[in-house]
C-alpha cells in the first residue's frame, strides 16, 4: 500500500508539472484523472477491494468529468 501511496503521489505531480502547454480541457481531464486514480486506489484499498481496479474507475470518472469542468471553464 505504501508503494501504490508513493507511485500515485510522483503520478500526480508529475501530471501537475507538465500542465504548462496544455488547454484547460486538457489540463481539467489530465489533472481529475490523478486525482480520481488516487481517490479510487485508497477506497478500493480501504474498503477491502483491488486497489487497481478502484484506480482505474476512479481515473476513467475522474478524467471524464475534469475534460467537462476545465471546458466549460
Amino acid at each position: 500500500m505504501k508503494k501504490m501511496t508513493t507511485m500515485t503521489l510522483v503520478a500526480c505531480f508529475a501530471a501537475l508539472v507538465g500542465c504548462t502547454n496544455m488547454s484547460s480541457g486538457q489540463q481539467g481531464a489530465l489533472s481529475g484523472a490523478a486525482v480520481g486514480a488516487a481517490a479510487g486506489a485508497g477506497i478500493g484499498a480501504l474498503t477491502g477491494g483491488h486497489a487497481g481496479t478502484g484506480a482505474l474507475i476512479g481515473g476513467a470518472l475522474g478524467g471524464v468529468a475534469g475534460g467537462i469542468y476545465g471546458h466549460n471553464k
